[in-house]
């Protein structure tokens, strides 16, 4: 038995993975997140913890033996969240997240203190990244930034919680700016631009490489053994590691609260200037690029609460009695947490356009999921712009139950999308997937296999037809409002 913990910005779900690479027990746990002024995504790295410890409960509570029977545990999690512990390993303030656009202008400060930086780390600098954080930190919070002993990503926050150790992975770190991404390695001269040293770094391992065991304390907690405790990777690497796309060419969109356009690599090849990022896979000797579109699945989320609806599947059932033989007249940006991948624009925000008397709810749904497919399509454009050959799509995360989405995206991006068994818990099930490559000394393009197909969505031929010209009206959209944002 195999332990995968996921930590995401929604919520902690636990799996516990058979060696016949099924679940045979799962759990979750909700967090929330702060939001205490403009542009700014906070969470309290306590309540990481807390919310772990309820999936846990959860799964002691229904399968106590299968819990006894884990080997080993694997983490993946929400990436670039800035983690700060002082000189005691106490939380100086909340996490900064990955989707926070604060640190705009102290990314420029990075690029000219350091000009190599897109030659070093393979990526643009970006404010969701950890790096430019830490430099907004020291200019606005400098008795904050004088504490600071350590900087871990959540994932690793947990694992110094379960094993006392500072670790991590490279496929989380490559998400930090202060990483090499060729050399898998950090870059003494990225986080010289930052006024950190490896000394507030953890140690790097590859994804299916041990960093510790689980303390005494915790496994007593937990009715668990002392297990070893694996690397593992950021949430895409680990779900692509999930879904078994971790050879060159395979790809898959991920609908969490972001989304994601992945593709694996064999060899490092950044475009940094298309905003695609280039890290390193959680298999070793790998790399991968992907697109990225800040708000997905929740825009979702916040339209079903805008329309009033009790939860997502009563607005989707809405949405699919309209009529797709021909376009909408709404449109949706979907920026609401402003964008990277292709526009790296952090003040970018969500528009609705094309309202009109007869505008109703399902209308406004359906705007929603055509105008984050068209956020995809926008990725997809960058993708191949940076010489990325995209052979299959498969889909995971929250957002996969949706057949309809499914269709709307296959047709916007006129690509088949192959749904996996497994796919909704996709980084947990990765996670776990790491940890049985670590204690099986298997070869991970033995373990990470494509999981069995669900179904495939083909693209609808006249839906397509009909959103080529709809995605170019999208694009024109934003160029022609991105100077009032």
């Amino acid at each position: 038995m195999y332990l995968g913990i996921d930590l995401g910005t929604s919520g902690v779900k636990v799996i516990i993975l058979d060696n016949n690479d099924t679940i045979v027990a799962q759990a979750q746990a909700s967090l929330e997140v702060s939001r205490p002024a403009p542009l700014w995504s906070e969470q309290a790295p306590s309540d990481w913890w807390q919310a772990t410890n309820e999936a846990i409960a959860e799964i002691k509570s229904k399968n106590s033996a299968a819990l006894k029977a884990v080997q080993s545990i694997g983490l993946s999690g929400q990436m670039h969240g800035a983690t700060l512990l002082d000189a005691d390993n106490n939380i100086i303030r909340p996490a900064i997240l990955w989707n926070d656009g604060r640190s705009e202008a102290q990314c420029k400060t990075i690029e000219q203190r350091e000009p190599n930086t897109r030659a070093i780390t393979g990526n643009i600098a970006m404010p969701g990244f950890t790096a430019p954080k830490l430099v907004w930190l020291k200019e606005n919070e400098p008795e904050h930034f004088e504490k600071v002993a350590k900087v871990l990503l959540p994932k690793d926050y947990l694992r110094f919680l379960m094993t006392g150790d500072f670790a991590s992975d490279m496929s989380d770190s490559a998400g930090t700016l202060w990483l090499d991404v060729e050399k898998r390695q950090w870059s003494n001269e990225m986080l010289a631009a930052t006024e950190l040293t490896l000394e507030h770094m953890p140690a790097l391992f590859e994804g299916s490489e041990i960093t510790g065991y689980l303390s005494k304390e915790v496994a007593d907690a937990w009715g668990m053994n002392e297990v070893a405790v694996i690397a593992g990777g950021g949430d895409n690497a680990a779900g692509a590691a999930g879904i078994g796309v971790i050879n060159p060419n395979e790809a898959f969109l991920s609908l969490g609260t972001s989304g994601v356009y992945f593709v694996a690599n064999e060899t490092y090849n950044p475009n940094p200037d298309s905003a695609v990022h280039t890290f390193c896979h959680c298999i070793p000797n790998t790399w991968h690029q992907m697109s990225v579109v800040l708000s997905a699945a929740s825009c979702l989320s916040w339209v079903t609460k805008l329309t009033g609806f009790t939860n997502e599947k009563a607005l989707l059932d809405e949405v699919e009695k309209l009529d797709f033989t021909k376009p909408s007249p709404v449109m949706f940006l979907p920026y609401l947490s402003g964008e990277r991948t292709p526009h790296n624009n952090p003040n970018a925000q969500g528009v609705f356009f094309g309202l009109g008397h007869n505008t109703g709810a399902a209308e406004l749904g359906r705007a929603v999921l055509e105008g984050v497919a068209f956020a995809f399509a926008d990725g997809q454009q960058a993708l191949i712009a940076a010489g990325t050959k995209i052979d299959q799509v498969s889909v995971i995360g929250g957002g996969a139950r949706s057949a309809l989405w499914g269709k709307i995206l296959a047709s916007v991006l006129d690509k088949p999308l192959t749904y996996r068994k497994g796919a909704e818990v996709g980084p947990a099930f990765g996670a776990a997937r790491l940890a049985k490559i670590a204690s099986s000394k298997a070869q991970p393009s033995d373990v990470c296999t494509a999981s069995e197909v669900d179904f495939v969505i083909e693209p609808d031929t006249s839906m397509h037809a009909y959103y080529q010209a709809q995605h170019n009206k999208y694009q024109q959209l934003y160029k022609s409002l991105k100077d009032h944002f």
